[in-house]
């Protein structure tokens, strides 16, 4: 079959349910082992499983395309009375094609995944093909590249810390195209690249929200004949613009003020009290000193005051620990403040200092994380899935716990938020954990129940709490749901800083994220001079951010900090930290219009900002380059 939409064609085979697309004499098609199929609580059931197929060309007033039927399907000799659509049409007006999966009729089968469409087929071992994920801050993958790739962290789940943003994309000798989820939040996607390639696959999954697919989900394709990772960024910018959800920096600082005086901010993060519960996983037996500590508040503000005393003119601490019974305990019943380091009255007092050096202040704080050592701990509002279980673990400092339904969030952040301020603590900043870094929860209690999409909403709830009460907002990552709620966040790095220092890159480091949202978002990034043929200033400065000054892992080697690296002085710490925030002074609020490999070498490279600065680094000098 075959339908035409002015300059895109959709080519189907009845027989491999296979699509292919033609755009100017260029062809998409999918790899040559790829069976459209489904992954079911029964097995695998194939779409040409079904024991009713149909297909029609359907014209529209936006476009034209192919309707599929599939109902009924037999595996083994068992006839499951399931019924799907899918939808592929081309729009007229924009030449973007949409891949649409249906549900109809959801008995019998029990999916847990869906792989549809099918991953393009990517075979020329050349360099000038390359595949984009959005991994964090982002990952180019030539089809040459020699390191393998890993798995993507959370399963490449849209919504994590493994999918910043929804989409993907492949270039080969600039032609190429973006693949963006309409229909984010039970979506992901799956790669694959060989050491060496000579190919690279990616493709989407879907996956059930309580059980059910329940809604429609869409893939819309834009093919660009004339490309490179750039201009596939900012289609993507402009679909969030036109989804409303473009919030810059300038537009969140006209409601917060403050904004402006979190640009160009040197980064300290600090902690007051640790105690690992003896039911947690990171519980060391063997070294039973290593896991309890405190720090006073008293000290905490003698070494901001030092600081202030050093010449650090702008500064932004998050404190970690800073409630009982410690850094990630009992949540979300966390208060008072520590009464071991001065209480409230301690925390007051050092909140008061950091004002008077003209400095932010801002708090850890946690409501996803459900510990049943709470005092309110309640199972009934921890999320339930659809099968009637309470997922739960007890990796973290706290121990055992399960989690915290969002739709109770909110109510737990008031309550909370308004207790600090009662006690005369006045924050700038508050930092809600994991909200933007792991996916979101579903429930089904019936009760409260959640889907992830819900869950998202309720997520930025609480972040608009806190905005509307002159809180600015920030979270562990920088997932695209959150950013007309987000201020800033503890960091958006390459993949490899997450790894132990050393590790083979799996892809280039190109910033993806940033193309789309840097004047969006503040971001904080680290800073340590891993070796003398790594320094991640270097990254900091490529990518106009805000410099980590001092940066106190809460748990040792994990989330990117480790003990490797040259140590340096707190007076070059300062040096480079402030060479990093006056960039961040000019750029923090610009778009980042540009970025590139430079002679062909990714280890040289630049980016440019709408005011015109470019920065130009050369990984293998270890040198930097500031113009404007």
């Amino acid at each position: 079959m075959k339908v035409a939409q002015n300059d895109v064609t959709i080519l189907f085979d009845e027989e491999t349910l296979w699509f292919t697309i033609e755009k100017e004499s260029i062809l998409w098609t999918w790899q040559s082992n790829y069976v459209p199929h489904m992954v079911c609580e029964e097995g695998e059931i194939l779409f040409n499983q079904a024991r009713n197929i149909s297909h029609k060309e359907y014209q529209t007033g936006l476009g034209a395309g192919i309707l599929s039927s599939y109902e009924g399907f037999e595996k083994d000799g068992v006839v499951y009375d399931y019924s799907f659509q899918t939808f592929v049409w081309a729009e007229a007006s924009t030449g973007n094609v949409y891949f649409e999966w249906i549900p109809v009729k959801e008995e019998g089968l029990h999916i847990k995944k869906l792989f549809w469409p099918g991953d393009m087929n990517f075979e020329e071992k050349k360099d000038s093909w390359y595949t984009l994920l959005t991994h964090q801050q982002g990952m180019l993958v030539p089809n040459t590249w020699e390191t393998e790739l890993s798995p993507v962290v959370f399963d490449g789940f849209f919504g994590t810390a493994g999918g910043y943003m929804p989409w993907f994309g492949q270039v080969k000798d600039r032609a190429g195209y973006i693949a963006i989820s309409l229909t984010p939040w039970n979506a992901g996607y799956h790669a694959e690249h060989p050491a060496g390639g000579p190919y690279t696959h990616v493709g989407v999954w879907y996956e059930p929200s309580l059980g059910k697919m329940d809604y429609r989900r869409v893939l819309r394709y834009t093919f660009v004949s004339d490309c490179d990772y750039n201009d596939l960024c900012k289609i993507y910018r402009a679909y969030v613009n036109e989804q409303g959800n473009l919030r810059t920096l300038e537009e969140k600082a006209t409601r917060n003020a403050s904004v402006n005086d979190l640009i160009g901010c040197a980064f300290v993060h600090k902690g007051i009290k640790t105690v690992v519960q003896p039911n947690s996983d990171f519980f060391d037996a063997e070294n039973p000193d290593k896991n309890n500590h405190l720090t006073t508040f008293a000290q905490r503000e003698k070494e901001i005051r030092e600081l202030h005393a050093e010449g650090v003119e702008k500064l932004y601490m998050h404190l970690d620990g800073w409630a009982e019974p410690g850094y990630d305990n009992q949540h979300p019943d966390y208060t008072p403040a520590c009464e071991a380091a001065g209480g409230w009255e301690g925390m007051k007092s050092l909140a008061d200092a950091m004002h008077e050096c003209g400095y932010l202040f801002g708090i850890h704080d946690q409501y996803r994380d459900y510990y049943l050592a709470a005092a309110t701990y309640d199972e009934n509002f921890a999320c339930m899935l659809a099968d009637g279980t309470i997922p739960g673990h007890q990796r973290w400092a706290g121990g055992p716990q399960t989690f915290l339904c969002g739709t109770q969030a909110p109510y737990y952040v008031k309550r909370n938020f308004q207790k600090i301020e009662e006690n005369g603590i006045k924050l700038d900043c508050a930092y809600l954990d994991v909200f933007t870094c792991n996916e979101g929860d579903e429930c089904d209690n019936p009760m409260h129940r959640m889907t992830r999409k819900d869950c998202y909403d309720y997520r930025c709830k609480c972040f608009e709490y806190l905005l509307s009460k002159g809180i600015l907002t920030s979270s562990e990552e920088v997932s695209d749901w959150a950013v007309p709620s987000l201020v800033f966040c503890h960091y958006a790095p390459y993949d490899f800083m997450m790894k132990k220092p050393g590790s083979a890159k799996e892809a280039i480091p190109v910033p993806l994220y940033n193309l789309v949202y840097h004047d969006c978002v503040i971001q904080p990034w680290m800073m340590e001079k891993v070796s003398e043929e790594e320094d991640y200033m270097l990254y900091a400065l490529l990518n106009g951010g805000a410099p980590y000054l001092i940066r106190d892992a809460a748990y040792p080697n994990t989330d990117g900090a480790f003990d490797d690296g040259i140590s340096l002085k707190l007076e070059e710490d300062i040096r480079r930290s402030k060479v990093v925030s006056t960039l961040h002074e000019k750029v923090g609020k610009c778009e980042m219009v540009k970025h590139e490999i430079l002679d062909g070498n990714w280890k040289h490279q630049r980016t440019t900002f709408s005011n015109g600065t470019t920065v130009t680094v050369d990984f293998e000098k270890q040198t930097y380059e500031i113009s404007e």
